[in-house]
């Protein structure tokens, strides 16, 4: 059979080639936009506020620019024409009249007839030129039409008074020095343009604004929604799914999630709950045969067998139940801590707490109450010293639990999260051996929108932080 190669495979041929020129060619993009996204607001409120605002400005300023650029350059070419060709008239008149008698009435027609007003002055040196306008339009295209219609040596200010413009123009004998309204050379309605376009600029932000938090604010009641959810708090009253149809097909996928997540935990509860109550049934009448059998030497061992049994039941059921079902109330960590402190002088153990910020705590509290026990407990049967740290404050609590036992090796840490899992020397299998204790705690505290982590303590033993919002 003939064999074929591919002629662009492998790394040196031509679609390699070109992947690589285009992975070059786009990398500084990708750089550059990283950068800009650090400065960019993180909220979809700002950004969509940005969405708006830019393209609106961008536009503005094209038009603006257009509009200077095009109708006022144009407009005041054409005025500095009209005022250039009057004064090029009066010139004239002068230069063919020129007795005193005529520059009274060329004096006087050039104010009646061309609101132009003319003085002549004997021929002094013109003045120095001034200093340039920042928006030199009307400086620039007058200049250049006294030098194209006129041609003779002049002064111009624009800048002095706002309202009037000088003209000084060197003639043989005398100096022509004109007057003349700033309206009859320049287009200076610029006011009524700004206005305008910042006017109607304030009117549409109002109207984008107020649409804009009209159509985030759904989207604000879904994520507070699914944070409760995470929370295990019961969802905000008066939520329903509203806004744009994607908005409402995610509140509505939402609301069809939880619902299955509590009917497969209500399902799982009350399996358990029944398979708990058949074995209870089993132990009770496996108790009654040994309280009648009196003659066994082995009961005893049967009993503690028994009560192992139950034991491994009740951890079993509570972490089929998770205390999902709770509500949320207040917790008192000083309360908790003294409970601890009676409970370490029963396992002989020293105990140390501390409390920092308040110690009243919003979450469910058999379900925390649970989740510290867990933790505190299990230290306290693998440690003679235990110290408990807990830092309420700014929406989130930490509980830290260091103690000087034999610890757990780091790549062992998270299997003894694992349900039922249970190492030859981990800390999460208790005495009756059912292996959930952390896996409790864990449930528990993820079910409050928090986490439990392992670390190395610096007592030489094992470090469990806890953090919740509270």
């Amino acid at each position: 059979m003939a064999r074929y190669e591919l002629p662009f495979a492998g790394h040196h041929g031509p679609l390699a080639r070109a992947a690589r020129l285009r992975h070059a060619l786009t990398r500084p993009w990708r750089r550059f936009w990283r950068a800009v996204s650090r400065f960019l607001p993180k909220r979809l409120y700002a950004r969509s506020l940005i969405i708006v605002i830019a393209p609106m400005i961008l536009l503005q300023s094209v038009v603006a620019f257009v509009f200077m650029e095009r109708h006022w350059q144009t407009v005041t070419q054409r005025l500095s024409q009209a005022v250039t060709r009057d004064i090029a008239a009066v010139i004239d008149l002068i230069e063919t009249y020129p007795t005193e008698e005529d520059y009274a009435n060329i004096i006087r027609i050039a104010q009646e007839r061309l609101s132009l007003r003319v003085s002549i002055e004997p021929p002094d040196p013109l003045p120095a030129p001034g200093p340039k306008p920042f928006f030199s339009i009307l400086d620039q295209t007058l200049s250049e039409e006294i030098t194209r219609q006129i041609n003779r040596p002049f002064w111009l200010d624009t800048v002095g008074d706002s309202n009037i413009v000088e003209i000084r123009i060197q003639l043989a004998d005398k100096v022509l020095r004109v007057f003349a309204r700033r309206s009859q050379a320049y287009a200076s309605n610029t006011h009524i343009f700004l206005l305008w376009m910042v006017g109607t600029s304030l009117v549409l932000l109002t109207i984008a604004v107020a649409f804009l938090r009209n159509q985030i604010k759904p989207i604000l009641q879904l994520a507070e929604a699914a944070e409760s959810f995470g929370k295990g708090r019961p969802t905000p009253s008066g939520f329903r799914p509203r806004g744009a149809e994607e908005v409402r097909r995610a509140g509505s996928a939402f609301l069809q999630m939880r619902e299955r997540i509590e009917r497969q935990i209500e399902q799982r509860t009350a399996m358990l709950t029944g398979v708990s109550h058949d074995l209870r049934t089993i132990l009770t009448r496996f108790k009654l045969q040994l309280a009648l059998a009196t003659t066994k030497a082995d009961m005893k061992a049967l009993d503690q067998d028994i009560e192992d049994m139950r034991s491994m039941l009740e951890g079993y059921l509570a972490f089929a139940r998770g205390e999902a079902s709770e509500d949320p109330g207040t917790f008192d960590l000083q309360s908790c801590f003294e409970r601890l402190e009676e409970q370490a002088k029963l396992h002989e153990c020293q105990f140390e707490g501390r409390l920092e910020g308040s110690p009243e705590i919003t979450v469910r509290p058999n379900a925390f109450a649970r989740l510290l026990n867990n933790v505190v407990g299990n230290a306290f049967r693998y440690a003679s010293s235990v110290k408990v740290d807990a830092r309420h404050g700014a929406g989130m609590l930490t509980v830290t639990v260091d103690d000087n036992g034999p610890g757990i090796p780091e790549e062992m840490r998270e299997d003894v999260f694992k349900p039922f899992v249970r190492l030859d020397t981990a800390r999460n299998q208790d005495e009756s051996g059912t292996g959930l204790g952390l896996s409790i705690a864990r449930d528990i505290a993820r079910s409050h929108g928090g986490d439990v982590v392992l670390e190395d303590s610096p007592r030489g033993g094992l470090r469990v932080v806890v953090r919740v919002p509270a």
